[in-house]
């Protein structure tokens, strides 16, 4: 039987590959599983029939027998340990790897959504004008870091891993600014891994989701 991922019926992204179910598809298209895709209305994802999948009422989730998962980053981590070609084998590299998707997810990804939120949100707010660019220096004191970190490597360390694609779906939610394009060795990290095929499959997959919600 095929895991079963939620995603939104229509993404507020629309179509750019940045809701969080993209990173689960590309988990699954990186390990060659196949998986299935149950759609949600925004309506849908506050009843209880949803929350009893995720108590906050977000997407995505993963069914799998008898196991249901919430979190974009414990479902890519369950993935990784249960197939090959996301974690290292070797222990060492392995909990690097490891490390490296919470950083994505608790170090680099925070700053990135709150200048997101305070850019949609906060736009005609009287604080906006002296918020906004405080929000975007800690993105790139964030930037700044990961970008001599990984100098001129392919990868974060070594061989592509489940660390990689969290931290190019992180790096890619920045994608209507040009604050990644300010580091060229990042934004060549990002281009590396949209030019994963798993990453063509997944993003090809979620963009026919959006497509078909527009209007004919």
């Amino acid at each position: 039987m095929n895991p079963t991922i939620t995603a939104f019926e229509a993404s507020p992204d629309r179509g750019q590959g940045l809701a969080r179910d993209m990173r689960v598809r590309w988990a699954l298209e990186e390990v060659g599983q196949p998986y299935d895709v149950r759609l949600v209305s925004f309506g849908e994802l506050k009843k209880p029939e949803h929350r009893r999948l995720h108590p906050f009422g977000q997407i995505p989730t993963y069914e799998e027998g008898d196991l249901t998962l919430f979190e974009s980053g414990a479902i890519i981590l369950h993935i990784a340990e249960r197939h090959a070609g996301l974690l290292p084998e070797d222990a060492n590299a392995r909990a690097r790897a490891i490390a490296w998707m919470f950083a994505a997810l608790n170090t680099v990804e925070p700053p990135i959504v709150e200048l997101e939120m305070a850019t949609i949100l906060e736009r005609d707010k009287n604080w906006y004008q002296e918020r906004h660019p405080i929000l975007e220096d800690r993105v790139r004191v964030r930037l700044r870091e990961l970008s001599s970190r990984l100098g001129d490597a392919d990868w974060l360390d070594g061989a592509f891993s489940a660390g990689d694609l969290l931290m190019v779906t992180v790096l890619r939610r920045l994608s209507s600014t040009a604050e990644v394009e300010k580091f060229p060795n990042l934004a060549a990290y990002v281009a590396r891994g949209e030019a994963r095929p798993a990453y063509r499959r997944a993003f090809a997959d979620q963009l026919a989701v959006f497509t078909a919600s527009l209007p004919r």
